[in-house]
Parts: C-alpha cells; structure tokens; sequence
C-alpha cells in the first residue's frame, strides 16, 4: 500500500476510500472544489437499498448488498471514531402496486433480504383499495445523509486525514505513466496514489487524465416536510416517488430525475408535482407546506453501475466514482473493491463489471 494518497473529491465516496486507507496506515489529503459531502451526497434520502432491489442489474444488487449486510456496523464505527450520530434506522420500507410481487418476493428470498407481501400497513396510512400487491421490506435501513457526511468528515479528520474545501484540483504532474502530483490554483500535493472520487463531475476529468466513460449530472429534485414524531414510521415508494421520515418528524419526498446538466435550480410546477403525489400517500400533507425544497445533481451512470477500477493509462490512479442513485448505499463495499484493488489483493466481488471498459462499453437508454 502506497503512503500519500490524494483523494481528489470529498463527498461519500471520497470519505469512505479516506476512512478506509487511513485504516491500513497511509497518510490521505483529500482536495474538495466545494464544501464536504456538498453535493449529491448531502441532498439525498439516505435510503440504504436499491429502489425495488429486484429491478437492478446484478452488479449494482452485488454492491448493494454488500454494504447493506455491513452498514450497521460500519456506521457504528465511523460514530465510535468521529461521536457523532449518523442517524442509521433499520424503518424498513413499504413499496405499493409492485409489479409481479411474487417475483419480487423470491428474489429477496434468493438473495437474503426479507420480504413480505402485506398490504396491510398501508390502509392505515392512506385507505386507498386501488394499491394492491405491496410489499414490505422490514429490513431496509436508511441514515440521514448530511449527518453521515459530517460524521465520516469527523472520523477522517480524527484519523489524520487532511481535507482542503473550496480547492479544486487543476492538473496533475506525470512520468513515467505515473501521477506524481496534484495541482491546484495554490498549491502542489505530490502522490504516491490518487484516487478519482469526483462524482457528478467526474465527466469533465482533467486535461491530463481525461473524463470517466459515461458519467453525467442527473438532476434530482425534493421537498422536506415537517410533522410531530411517529406520524410515519416507515419509508413508503409507489410508482417513482418515495417518503422517507426521520425520527424527530421531518419526511422527505422526491425525487425527480431530469438530465438538466449542471443546473440545480427548482421549479415550482415540480414542487406542485411532488407535493401532490406525497399527499396520496401520506394524505396529511396535503395541508401541509414543505418546509425546503432543493435539487441535487447526482452522479448518473448507465444502469446505475459505477466505475471502480485502475486508470487506464496511469497505474498509481484509481477511479471510484458514477454510483448514481446509490453512492450512499454503496460507499462501504465500493470503498473495500477499491481498497482490494489498490492494494492488489483479489476482490471478494468480481471487478469485472466496474472496470472502466465495461463502462465505456454501456449505453444510456432513454429512461435514467
């Protein structure tokens, strides 16, 4: 293992490669263009599975269920070494009108999730007799994304990583096929290994090292809402949207999904939209006005796979990056392949799918 590792992003999946590397005793200087965990990480839910997990491709239910099986007690490390809360709840998840549900339910049973088809927990909610075929998920978790990230930005710092905000690298130095430095407007971080963790950005690259195959901005769009405590104890999904509450009654709705480039501006025909479909959900909010609302870019890739993988032209570069939906559900098992393959052990998860050819190689289809 190298001993001066540059991550250049500090969002989840810059943090968790940081917090993973600073446990094997190298030294980490992570270089942010904006703030920690700022971005897509900061504006999601928090929901720590895949959205009706029976839909995806094999490599992002891999990964997926991978973290989820650990998440409990990766999370409850990062609060050990930062004292923080991270917020992690184990409310399990109701998904209405499912498609084929007894499909969906022996794909869980082959794949070690619980599943239940119940219909039941709804009517308490929103008697509505049209949603059939739901199921419940009693096992799905979720944490509170911007206390996740202010707790991993805790933990990295405690462990003597360095993390430098508003600092945007520039360039890098090479030879020899290898990436000797970092540059930035200021200031040169010289690298024994560099770690590409850059998210919905990481389709710009730099000059030197180029763009990552297939990476865009997907703008997603959310209303927060705010109840007393315990008016929904679970996340609920129907159809695209979710509600996903919070213990002290805040409840989340989103999100769109719209390629909108690098704009994170909100429109109003949107918060009308979201608004009106929480409320078939969860009718109470019908009279309620949401608290915030907010766009976040995401780091979309084609099939929501990521690239996790050596740089094709300089060895000491690793890319870990275009998780889309799921950066926050995958952080721990991305952060372990990458870890594997820095260090040149054999990943317990098959590399093959994040390599950076088999993302040049996938294709957007019309539907994100």
């Amino acid at each position: 293992m190298t001993h001066n590792v540059i991550i250049i992003g500090a969002g989840i999946s810059g943090l968790s490669a940081a917090l993973a590397i600073l446990q094997r005793g190298s030294h980490v200087t992570l270089l942010d263009r904006g703030a920690t965990g700022g971005e897509s990480s900061w504006a999601g839910g928090g929901i720590l599975s895949p959205l009706l997990p029976w839909d995806y491709a094999g490599p992002v239910s891999a990964l997926a269920l991978r973290s989820m099986a650990g998440y409990a007690d990766w999370v409850a490390d990062i609060e050990a070494i930062s004292r923080q809360n991270a917020e992690f709840w184990r409310c399990g998840m109701l998904a209405l009108d499912v498609a084929e549900p007894d499909q969906a339910q022996a794909w869980c049973a082959t794949h070690g999730m619980a599943a239940y088809i119940d219909c039941r927990r709804t009517l308490n909610l929103a008697p509505d007799t049209r949603k059939q075929n739901c199921i419940w998920l009693p096992e799905v978790a979720q944490v509170r994304n911007p206390r996740l990230v202010a707790a991993l930005r805790a933990a990295v710092l405690s462990l003597g990583g360095v993390i430098h905000e508003h600092c945007p690298a520039t360039g890098v130095l090479t030879q020899s096929g290898r990436v000797t430095a970092v540059q930035t407007a200021t200031d040169t971080f010289p690298a024994d290994s560099v770690v590409l963790a850059t998210g919905a950005w990481s389709g710009m690259g730099l000059a030197e090292l180029g763009a990552m195959p297939q990476i865009r901005p997907i703008r997603g769009q959310m209303l927060l809402f705010k109840l007393e405590p315990g008016v929904l104890d679970t996340i609920l999904y129907h159809n695209g949207l979710y509600l996903i509450p919070r213990r002290d009654g805040h409840i989340l709705a989103g999100s769109t999904l719209e390629d909108a480039g690098f704009d994170k501006s909100t429109d109003a025909a949107t918060l009308r939209r979201l608004h009106s479909d929480a409320a078939e959900l969860l009718p109470i909010l019908a009279g309620m006005q949401p608290v915030q609302h907010w766009a976040g870019l995401r780091p979309g890739s084609p099939g929501n796979i990521p690239v996790i993988d050596r740089h094709p032209d300089f060895d000491n570069v690793f890319v870990n990056a275009g998780h889309y939906r799921y950066g926050v559900t995958m952080a721990p098992a991305a952060a372990e392949l990458l870890l594997d393959l820095m260090e040149g052990r054999t990943p317990t998860l098959d590399p093959a799918p994040y390599r950076w050819q088999a993302a040049l190689e996938r294709a957007w289809s019309g539907c994100f």
